[in-house]
């Protein structure tokens, strides 16, 4: 018997107990659906990690002070002062393999501006540091170096900031701003950046000389960070254990462990994507469950079918139908019900997906993998649930079949 006959046979004996084939599908519907829904999400939350990561500096290395122990005891980072002027030159002339180098002091406080005031983050940096952290200046201009070298105080301030501080057609260039008493006069505006990928408002910030900060607002000679970027995103490993061995020189640290911490964004983007991978993989195999449970309900169905269809089974063999063709017969039914509950799933996680993106806001990417291999576990699924009661039905005895009431 072909392969043609099979399946007409099979279909019509499908058609005949149409509800109890759909509900049968069901259980396939739903997990394909959902596995295809979990990949969605998992693949479009890694490449919107990625994505925003990339967009603070694909390139950025960031150098901050280590825990420490003093007195045996773990010091917290802020509390850490290994990072100086000196190892920030000591990086720009000696780690040939980065570019755009900037150091990072930091204070939280009230930005005011007549009556109005706003909590925010004073940051003092280099001008480089636009460059590293990708920023444009949207109005105005940066500060300079020979502003870092009088420590100017001059500052280029984020949209929040704007939005917050100045009336909706106020030019804020040229006005003074107050941090915490000390005045700053505004230079430039950044160009929107919005959230990142920890929620943090990019444009919430203020960015003055760090010399200025260092000696106005913090009274500290220290760094509690330096940022820069590797030239090429190939070569952020080679440039991290450059300036570690930079540092490590610096410090005199010997056999030491290390008082600083370097890591690249490619490091942050292993870190997240391989969290996002983990919970992907977790979401898949709740979802599979539910393939599971369909491809039990189509042995259990198909169980019943053979013992519904015993004397037709016993009136096709001993009319000369061989057992092979009983089992593939009821095989072909098998994969049917897989097969077509697999097409409906595919349909439905597809709408699940355009729904989850355009309604709910998060982040999906459908790709022909996870389709594929929707259909590829479908097909599994169909022969592997259906192979037993197509061998019970081929395996039948032709009298005893017809005998059976």
């Amino acid at each position: 018997m072909n392969f043609s006959s099979l399946f007409k046979i099979a279909l019509k004996a499908l058609q005949i107990n149409k509800m109890r084939a759909f509900l049968t599908m069901l259980g396939i519907i739903i997990g394909v659906a959902s596995v295809i829904a979990m990949l969605a999400i998992g693949e479009g939350s890694k490449e919107s990690i990625k994505s925003q990561i990339s967009s603070m500096g694909s390139n950025m290395i960031t150098i901050r002070p280590g825990a420490g122990m003093q007195g045996g005891v773990r010091m917290d980072v802020s509390s850490m002062q290994t990072l100086t002027v000196k190892d920030l030159e000591s990086i720009e002339k000696k780690a040939t393999l980065v570019e755009n180098t900037s150091p990072v002091v930091n204070g939280s406080g009230q930005a005011i501006r007549s009556s109005k005031n706003w909590p925010t983050t004073l940051y003092g940096v280099a001008p480089d540091y636009l460059k590293v952290r990708v920023l444009d200046v949207e109005d105005g201009t940066m500060f300079t170096q020979e502003d870092i070298q009088a420590s100017a105080k001059v500052a280029v301030i984020g949209k929040t900031i704007v939005e917050n501080l100045f009336g909706a057609n106020e030019n804020p260039i040229g006005a003074t701003i107050r941090f915490n008493k000390i005045p700053f006069k505004i230079i430039g505006v950044l160009a929107e950046k919005g959230e990142n990928t920890f929620g943090q408002d990019q444009d919430d910030v203020i960015l003055a000389p760090y010399t200025a900060v260092q000696k106005r607002v913090l009274a500290a000679t220290y760094l509690q960070s330096i940022v820069t970027s590797s030239k090429s995103e190939d070569n952020a490993t080679a440039a991290v254990n450059k300036i570690s061995q930079i540092l490590r020189d610096n410090h005199k640290l010997g056999n030491a462990d290390d008082d600083f911490n370097v890591f690249s964004q490619q490091e942050l983007i292993s870190m997240f994507s391989s969290t996002s991978e983990m919970m992907t993989v977790l979401l898949v195999a709740i979802a599979g469950i539910s393939l599971l449970i369909g491809g039990i309900g189509i042995m259990n169905i198909m169980y019943v079918s053979v013992k519904e269809r015993t004397r037709e089974i016993g009136l096709r063999m001993a009319v000369g139908g061989r057992g092979n063709n009983i089992l593939m017969q009821f095989l072909t039914e098998a994969i049917i019900i897989s097969i077509t509950g697999g097409i409906i799933g595919v349909t439905l996680g597809l709408i699940s997906t355009f729904f989850i993106a355009n309604v709910l806001n998060w982040p999906t990417s459908v790709t022909l993998f996870s389709i594929l291999i929707s259909f590829a576990v479908c097909a599994i699924t169909g022969i592997f649930f259906g192979w037993y009661p197509a061998r019970k039905a081929a395996a039948l005895d032709p009298i005893n079949a017809l005998r059976y009431e």
